[in-house]
């Protein structure tokens, strides 16, 4: 399942990867509407979650080989920041067996976005399908800003459902949503 006959979707690997991250970035930056100077911010980080364990990425283009979308993730575990703290989160609200289950073992869907003029034709969705597609983990976890967005509406058709809502991470001052689900995506 494609977007359009002229989007074109790539594995990328951490070479690749790192080739195209100044592009990577910018994607991110428009998709998220932040603020320019976030890319410098977020290089290094992308750069190091790009040596994780069980990292992957995919990306579409289209035929000018222009990067329209990108979504990458890794296998969480203790002693990521992430994952401690949601397990904090979790671990608050609903107590470690809630938490156990959640983050025993997990695929931890990090960035996914399309371009603002791309939105809306099904790229974030068949990116999201094709990375998701062999992961070997029994979840995939995800964090969103709370509020309603196309990402909200993706996430809910392929079955994501609340882990921890009105989360607040360190240092970041808006709330998110922690959603999941069991993997495959087609079970």
């Amino acid at each position: 399942m494609t977007a359009t006959s002229s989007t074109r979707f790539v594995q990328l690997s951490p070479e690749d990867f790192r080739a195209r991250l100044p592009e990577a970035l910018k994607l991110y930056v428009s998709a998220m509407r932040y603020p320019e100077g976030t890319a410098e911010q977020r290089a290094p980080m992308w750069l190091t979650h790009a040596l994780r364990e069980g990292w992957r990425c995919m990306a579409a283009f289209d035929e000018d080989n222009t990067m329209l979308g990108l979504g990458y993730g890794y296998r969480g575990k203790a002693g990521q920041w992430w994952h401690e703290q949601v397990r904090r989160g979790l671990t608050r609200q609903d107590g470690d067996e809630v938490a156990h289950h959640w983050l025993t073992d997990y695929f931890e869907l990090t960035e996914i976005h399309v371009r603002p003029e791309n939105q809306g034709k099904r790229i974030g969705e068949d990116l999201l399908k094709m990375l998701l597609d062999g992961v070997p983990s029994a979840n995939v976890l995800l964090s969103t800003p709370e509020g309603p967005s196309r990402a909200w509406k993706l996430y809910r058709r392929v079955g994501f459902v609340d882990v921890l809502r009105n989360y607040h991470f360190a240092g970041d001052p808006r709330p998110f949503a922690i959603l999941g689900r069991p993997l495959p995506l087609d079970s």
